[in-house]
């Protein structure tokens, strides 16, 4: 299991654990916390230049030293790189558990490709994410998380799925085939670069239209089940490892959320709405980058049909907020109203390309789940934001708190975001998956490299969109 590690006042370092020492900057209030020079897995030029210029400009101390610490932690830390045959392959673990998720990886990279186009070594990294994720894929497209050893023999090897050595996790997430095409897309129309898309990338993207075909359960169950011998319900799936009943309404069945918890209706809307825009996005790539007619159309009619589903069995009608997106459904008429902090989430589907900006329904979930009618929604006297089942009552996911900002045209709004976000690391130096509405010092997960990274990535843009919301 993924995010079960909860440490309290966990030590100056948090994810900078790997430092080397601890000295001081100028101002004895911020410690230096980062990875040091010499001990970093990989060194960016690019990346280094921006945050020169961040600190260089930006006047908040604090900010700037949190800039400093975030923003390439998956660089400092969490990248193995190398060529295999001539070809780039990069193996990403998440932080703190040595296992690659294709979400995880995926979105930790990230921020980084607008940088690719100027830097070389970069986005050979980032080819070799693509590279390395295709492995995975054909491997299991059922598997969420893998091993960097594809041999090895890891602790849920009992679950009662179809295990293989080299898998880590067998949970089947959507979004763990959705985070893939998302990077390869972006990856090609920012670089141009075309090699990572071969006769294996393509077989790749036909394992996972299969799986999702399999997924929407209109002949049978499918072939993907899982069972858990855990005290931790939601690690586990009821029904005999299949989930509660569906209704084959052309939606895709996820077992489990990007949080790794079981879902309850098992249609996810948030990760429905990220596989339609996932299945365009694959079908542009293979109408161009390797040609199959059949392909690409089967791939686009299904992307039409989860798209008419979601807005046919998703919005459902709240008496405060009006029309909204609901979180899951069964096909049934069952729905659950709430938002989760992993993303894909309710909050975060323009950040992810699924909605438009001003999608009325859209923007009625998001006061929605921004509200105490959002059972998962926490306020307290450190923060506010979105927490989950996960990490627990009254835990808020820093992470929920950067989509807020990410998601908002709001000045006020995201410099609320910020200031939270600058108040609630604990005295780290970085952000975690969560910590406790009262008290910051209570957190989960010192060293999560994602939480990093997206923070760094709203300091960035807002850096260059509204940089006078970083004043001090």
């Amino acid at each position: 299991m993924k995010r079960r590690v909860f440490l309290r006042n966990s030590g100056i370092l948090g994810a900078g654990i790997l430092a080397s020492k601890v000295s001081f900057a100028a101002a004895p209030a911020f410690p230096i916390v980062r990875t040091a020079p010499a001990k970093r897995n990989f060194q960016s030029k690019s990346v280094e230049a921006a945050i020169r210029t961040f600190q260089s400009k930006v006047k908040n101390p604090e900010l700037s030293w949190l800039f400093e610490n975030c923003f390439p932690n998956t660089l400092d830390t969490t990248v193995f790189y190398k060529e295999i045959n001539g070809k780039p392959d990069t193996y990403v673990i998440t932080g703190d558990i040595d296992a690659m998720w294709l979400r995880d990886s995926s979105a930790q990279v990230w921020p980084y490709l607008q940088f690719a186009g100027e830097d070389k070594a970069l986005k050979n990294l980032i080819a070799g994410v693509i590279n390395h994720q295709t492995k995975c894929i054909l491997k299991d497209p059922y598997a969420n998380a893998f091993y960097g050893d594809p041999q090895k023999v890891g602790e849920w090897s009992t679950d009662k799925t179809d295990m293989k050595p080299g898998i880590h996790e067998r949970k089947w997430e959507i979004d763990s085939l959705c985070y893939p095409i998302r990077l390869a897309f972006h990856y090609w129309k920012k670089t141009g670069d075309t090699a990572p898309f071969n006769a294996d990338w393509k077989n790749s993207i036909k394992s996972i239209l299969q799986v999702f075909k399999e997924q929407q359960r209109k002949e049978d169950k499918g072939p993907y089940h899982f069972q858990r011998v855990t005290q931790h319900p939601t690690d586990s799936l009821p029904m005999a490892g299949y989930g509660f009943p569906v209704n084959p309404v052309g939606l895709i069945v996820s077992a489990f959320r990007p949080s790794d918890d079981a879902t309850i209706f098992p249609f996810l809307i948030p990760s429905n709405f990220f596989a339609v825009i996932s299945l365009k996005q694959a079908a542009e790539m293979i109408s161009v980058l390797q040609p199959d007619q059949q392909l690409q159309s089967d791939l686009l009619a299904l992307a039409a049909e989860v798209q008419a589903a979601i807005q046919k069995h998703a919005v459902v009608e709240h008496p405060e907020f009006g029309k909204i997106y609901a979180f899951e459904v069964d096909g049934f008429g069952g729905s659950y109203i709430m938002d989760d902090s992993n993303v894909p989430s309710l909050l975060s589907l323009p950040y992810l390309g699924a909605v438009e900006d001003g999608d009325v329904v859209y923007q009625n979930t998001r006061k929605f789940v921004l509200s105490k009618a959002n059972p998962y929604f926490f306020k307290g006297t450190a923060a506010e934001g979105i927490g989950g089942p996960h990490a627990g009552q009254d835990m808020i996911w820093p992470m929920s708190i950067t989509i807020r900002a990410l998601t908002s045209k709001d000045k006020t709004e995201i410099k609320h975001c910020i200031e939270m976000l600058q108040k609630t690391h604990g005295g780290k130096g970085f952000m975690h998956e969560s910590f406790h509405k009262d008290d910051p010092a209570n957190f989960t997960r010192s060293w999560f490299a994602w939480s990093n990274t997206l923070f760094g990535e709203l300091l960035w843009k807002t850096f260059h969109e509204m940089p006078e919301l970083l004043k001090a």
